[in-house]
């Protein structure tokens, strides 16, 4: 990355602005801000899953969040108001950290509201809702997750797919999927660093050069392949990307915007590259129905008891419930962050799809060149023109070269214009 001193008088003024938004950002760690502690699914389990877990706004009042919410508020208000001084009103990247400086400003609003119903609805607000249509008199998210639900029972029905056996133990999987990535990702693998840790919730986790899997999780091969995938190829791959940026350095942080487009582009890259697998899918559905569900007016309980009745095991079905229900009451509203998964990938496909069909193949890159946004990946387009923005040094195998996928969107974009009602009828003969 070119030291400061070689850049432009703009470009200096863009960095030295953009490395104030990473700074100004980075107490706002979401996850830790709302998970639950392991003494809450002690007491729920000591009251033999009877009694909702004792969480409430007087909980999270115990815990730090590391900043005080109207300062930085405040901080983040008066650096926007200085983005706009020295670069414009029309600048854009000032417009893309403007907006990025009011994202974050509602992360604080609703981390300051945990426990309370404005959680939730903050949560909606950044995250998105299974109620959301994807354009007017267009099927939900929460029809998205009934539909993948209902085709999954019709394969369990079947008997022919059954989910392997996970005997692969956390120390043993960090290896391999280390192994793994030193062989798909070889420029960039030494940079990356996978670790066993006891302080996660989910299976695994990113960072910004690591991966982090869950010390008392097992895993089986499919599981492996799918961590280098989502986690490896896309997740550090965009980070490390942003980081080296030399100018727009708030590319390597991402506000919940560009969580929903990661997350999407994630699962879009694990169906593309055969990495999924339906026990995966089914874990997506049921996020969307349970998230559904706690907007519908379900508690804990009875989140915790759906994921049962899915044959899901105890300890899974309260971390899975716990996730719906974090930073909120197990009573309340929603944290809709899982959502975005599904939401992101339907957004992603569909924008591929545009980008392909109308011949503008050099605007899928992008997607990779940090923590980006499908809104803002036009103005991301001219900053790679005028220099400010570097095209990404790293993309997964399935995106290095685009001829295979160009020609997979192609087929696809005829295919999803059949009405599969319609074959259903006609090919019920022969299937």
């Amino acid at each position: 990355m070119p030291a400061t001193t070689q850049l432009t008088p703009q470009q200096q003024t863009i960095r030295e602005l953009s490395d104030q938004l990473v700074e100004a950002q980075q107490p706002l760690r979401i996850l830790d801000a709302v998970n639950w502690d392991d003494a809450v699914k002690a007491d729920f389990f000591a009251s033999g899953e009877s009694r909702l877990p004792r969480v409430d706004a007087d909980y999270y009042a115990q815990r730090d969040l590391g900043f005080d919410p109207e300062a930085k508020r405040q901080e983040l208000l008066d650096l926007e108001l200085r983005i706009r001084r020295k670069l414009g009103e029309y600048s854009p990247a000032g417009a893309i950290m403007r907006r990025m400086c009011r994202e974050y400003g509602e992360v604080v609003q609703m981390l300051a509201a945990r426990g309370t119903p404005t959680f939730s609805l903050l949560s909606r607000e950044l995250y998105g809702s299974p109620l959301d249509a994807f354009h007017a008199g267009e099927p939900t998210l929460a029809d998205f997750g009934q539909m993948m639900a209902e085709t999954l029972g019709e394969i369990d029905r079947s008997g022919l797919l059954q989910p392997e056996p996970r005997t692969i133990r956390g120390a043993d999987a960090v290896s391999m999927l280390q192994t793994r990535l030193a062989e798909s990702m070889p420029d960039v693998h030494e940079s990356v660093t996978v670790m066993p840790s006891d302080g996660i919730v989910s299976d695994a986790a990113a960072g910004s050069d690591y991966i982090k899997l869950r010390t008392d999780a097992l895993f089986n091969e499919r599981d492996i392949r799918l961590l280098e995938v989502h986690e490896g190829w896309v997740h550090l791959g965009t980070t490390l990307n942003g980081k080296a940026q030399p100018v727009c350095t708030f590319l390597s942080k991402g506000p919940p915007s560009a969580t929903v487009t990661q997350e999407g582009l994630a699962v879009f890259v694990e169906n593309v590259s055969l990495a999924t697998y339906p026990e995966r899918l089914r874990r997506v559905a049921n996020r969307i129905l349970a998230v559904g569900m706690a907007e519908d007016g379900a508690d804990f309980i009875e989140v915790y008891r759906f994921f049962r009745n899915q044959g899901i095991s105890q300890d899974e079905a309260y971390t899975f419930a716990s996730r719906v229900f974090r930073g909120s009451t197990p009573g309340g509203g929603p944290f809709t962050k899982d959502v975005s998964y599904s939401k992101g990938f339907v957004l992603v496909y569909n924008y591929l799809q545009l980008a392909i069909r109308k011949g503008k193949l050099d605007r899928v890159p992008l997607l990779f060149c940090g923590k980006t946004t499908l809104g803002d990946l036009h103005v991301l387009s001219n900053l790679v023109d005028e220099g400010l923005v570097q095209p990404p040094a790293y993309l997964p195998p399935v995106f290095s070269n685009l001829h295979g996928l160009a020609a997979w969107m192609c087929y696809s974009g005829f295919l999803r214009k059949l009405r599969l009602e319609s074959i259903e009828a006609d090919y019920s003969s022969i299937l």
